[in-house]
């Protein structure tokens, strides 16, 4: 059965694009990933990238041509089979010495936003220790009964959304002359894909659950891993939080999203021995680093904020 590829919604106010060139023809094989067309909405050229593998059967646009979200670009049909050699060629490294590694879409992207928030954004940084020794039974407690599985991330984006809430400064977005306060709470959750990094927004974290933030949460990077986020889903953000701590990284300074007021860095859970009323005890301890974009809120405010979040991972009763 044909698949139909249509032109999405590549931002809130997009009501149609026109096609600047068009990259198959009937009858050629297209990868997932692969650029199909070039699209130009508002002045800014973009790359529309095939959500499948297949055969394009009919491409029913031109180039030139405008044409209103949700038309359809082209049919696709007859997924490819993986060939054995084709097995064979995904196992092989990815990197050689010497190699040229040609930027995707998305790499290009995350190159401009970095560089972007390196020159326009002077930030500050605060380190934290946290206690989590109740956050992990809390968690062991909570995924006993919960329908969804919840991770440390889930419960650190609520801790950060109830900070919010007490501190607003921190939903914040420096325009020029003034500071724009997002009108509802949105928490990035950095996560690792194919071509680089993504961030789709948990929305209205404030008003979520653990467990319907832990659904969302889910959702968001089962899509970012199969390269099915819509551009809703990487709007809204106030803060986002970047987790190595799988990959055994004590502690980390992360770069602040343009547009967002901050950006948390989370490092592992380490058992490390401390000092208990004269006796030495077995405590997990998690190092945080928040990234602050100082036109936007100050040392003291930004230091309250990241407190009382750690205060609430230190004591998770609190969250519910």
């Amino acid at each position: 059965m044909a698949k139909e590829i249509k032109l999405p919604q590549m931002g809130q106010t997009m009501e149609e694009g026109t096609v600047v060139s068009c990259k198959v023809k009937a009858g050629q094989k297209i990868s997932r990933g692969e650029v199909i067309f070039e699209i130009e909405t508002d002045k800014v050229t973009l790359e529309i990238e095939s959500p499948d593998e297949g055969i394009v059967k009919n491409v029913l646009v031109q180039e030139g041509q405008t044409i209103p979200v949700g038309e359809v670009l082209l049919t696709l049909e007859n997924g490819v089979k993986e060939t054995p050699a084709a097995k064979k060629t995904a196992a092989a490294p990815a990197y050689k010495p010497g190699r040229k590694i040609p930027l995707s879409k998305l790499g290009k992207i995350i190159a401009e936003k970095t560089l972007q928030s390196k020159r326009e954004m002077p930030c500050f940084y605060l380190n934290v220790v946290v206690d989590v020794t109740e956050l992990v039974s809390f968690r062991e407690k909570l995924n006993a009964s919960a329908g969804v599985k919840i991770s440390f991330n889930d419960l650190i984006i609520k801790a950060l959304a109830l900070g919010m809430t007490k501190w607003p400064i921190m939903t914040g977005r420096f325009e020029g002359d003034f500071i724009r306060l997002a009108d509802s709470i949105g928490i990035g959750l950095a996560v690792s894909v194919k071509d680089g990094l993504v961030a789709p927004i948990v929305k209205d974290a404030d008003k979520k659950n653990i467990e319907q933030i832990a659904q969302c949460s889910a959702a968001l990077i089962e899509r970012a891993k199969a390269g099915e986020l819509s551009p809703g889903d990487l709007e809204g953000g106030c803060i986002t939080v970047s987790n190595l701590g799988e990959f055994g990284i004590d502690s980390f300074i992360p770069i602040v999203v343009p547009g967002q007021c901050s950006i948390l860095g989370v490092g592992k859970i380490t058992d490390t021995c401390t000092a208990d009323d004269g006796n030495v005890v077995i405590r997990k301890l998690m190092k945080m680093a928040l990234a602050v974009d100082h036109r936007t809120a100050n040392g003291a405010e930004a230091a309250q904020f990241l407190d009382y979040t750690a205060k609430l991972l230190a004591e998770p009763a609190k969250l519910l």
